[in-house]
């Protein structure tokens, strides 16, 4: 396969993810925007921690999504169209468990989580109403990260572009009719949204089914030992990572929190910096995903090489692309994202440590994607528990020093260690054998 034609496909991958990744956070804020022409401000307030409470809640179970797409991506290379069924019915089969469960456990769930937020009055009252609306959409919010892996293993991130795009316009829909023709206010929110949910679920089944041959299974094949007992092996080291992703986040935002209002609403700024670029290189990592895991299925040494050669071609030149735009325009996208001056005057402290995050980062974004394909699970972990490590080693170290600072710092070695510990480790998949 020539070089360019690599180039190809790997923006014909990442291309339809980075608009996915774009679209994705529409959903919860199409919510925040209806509920702000309601008139109350416990109606937003209410929205922000029930969205908080679902991003915690599927955080956790990004796997199934990052199983799905590795495992199915090795299958399509190996044209082993038997194994690309199995491992989508055995990702629906645990979405679908562990969507019921959470719908079932609902009430002390709901509870554990506004107790640890600290939430009160009307504003947990308005949480509640939320939450328990849009938990029933769990078993579909899960089943879609399923759905949108498995596609992508299937090389096809149009489809799970254009799924994020009806989810969206379907919850425009619904949540607008039922607040303003139908004025049932908060509650009519949730149903949109939860309408929207199934909707897309019900299109992402049906892109499967009427676009893929899905081989009949039983469901004795489907829960097999060995075949179920590779899926947990994969997710839970993806679980585990999760976990530490998540643990470095909320000591993050706890430690700016702990520094005043002023502060967190300065670092949680800075942060949309970070994510703004996670998603352009994201989209390329989930190129990687499905290239990685093709050629991996297919034992094509050759190809893989190219791919990651490409791959860390386009992840260097995003990163120097983004480090421009945030060097010549940083304080411009600050007073774009607030209009509070002295916020923004603060943020700009700060402004030189989220200039070095494309280039910390870069690496990690990209090697994950390519790890995820090849199903190399466990050495994303370890480089995870690495990066982790240092992040509280460097916190502890600075933070007392240099405050503020020191957290930032804290981070940026974080982001590089997840990043060279995989190119260390990652080398092989360069290695022609």
């Amino acid at each position: 396969m020539r070089l360019s034609a690599i180039n190809r496909q790997i923006l014909s991958l990442s291309i339809p993810s980075i608009v996915t990744n774009i679209t994705t956070p529409l959903l919860s804020l199409v919510d925040v925007a209806i509920v702000g022409h309601m008139g109350a401000s416990d109606y937003i307030a209410a929205i922000a921690v029930g969205g908080s409470m679902f991003n915690m809640l599927y955080w956790l179970f990004g796997f199934l999504r990052m199983g799905s797409s590795g495992m199915t991506a090795q299958a399509f290379g190996a044209g082993d169209a038997k194994a690309q069924s199995r491992v989508l019915k055995q990702a629906l089969l645990v979405a679908l468990i562990a969507g019921t469960v959470m719908i079932a456990l609902q009430s002390p769930v709901c509870d554990i989580v506004l107790r640890f937020m600290d939430v009160s009055g009307d504003t947990a009252i308005y949480a509640k109403t939320y939450f328990h609306i849009l938990i029933w959409g769990a078993p579909a919010v899960l089943g879609n990260y399923v759905l949108c892996g498995w596609l992508l293993g299937m090389q096809n991130s149009k489809a799970t572009m254009w799924i994020s795009v009806f989810i969206n316009v379907c919850n425009i829909a619904a949540s607008c009719l039922l607040v303003f023709v139908f004025r049932l206010g908060i509650t009519g929110v949730a149903a949109g949204t939860l309408s929207a949910q199934w909707l897309g679920f019900a299109l992402a089944l049906l892109i499967a089914a009427t676009r893929y041959k899905i081989v009949k299974t039983t469901f004795r094949e489907i829960i097999e030992w060995t075949g179920l007992r590779r899926f947990f092996k994969v997710n839970v080291h993806i679980f585990l990572r999760t976990v530490c992703l998540v643990t470095v986040t909320i000591w993050f935002t706890r430690t700016g929190a702990l520094q005043g209002p002023e502060m967190l609403a300065v670092n949680a700024l800075l942060m949309q910096f970070f994510t703004l670029f996670s998603f352009f290189m994201d989209g390329f990592g989930f190129a990687g995903e499905a290239m990685a895991g093709k050629y991996v299925g297919a034992n094509d040494k050759a190809n893989l090489k190219a791919s990651v050669d490409s791959l860390c071609r386009w992840a260097f030149a995003i990163a120097v692309l983004f480090t421009l735009l945030y060097i010549a325009g940083g304080d411009f996208l600050l007073s774009l994202l607030s209009d509070d001056k002295s916020v923004v005057a603060r943020a700009h402290e700060y402004l030189c440590w989220v200039v070095t995050i494309p280039a910390m980062g870069f690496l990690a974004f990209m090697w994950d994607g390519i790890f995820i394909g090849a199903t190399a699970t466990r050495d994303m972990l370890r480089s995870m528990l690495g990066a982790t490590a240092i992040f509280f080693i460097v916190y502890f170290i600075a933070y007392p020093r240099m405050h503020n600072d020191g957290l930032w710092l804290a981070f940026i070695c974080y982001l590089l260690t997840r990043g060279l510990i995989l190119t260390f480790i990652g080398r092989r998949y360069r290695r022609l054998r």
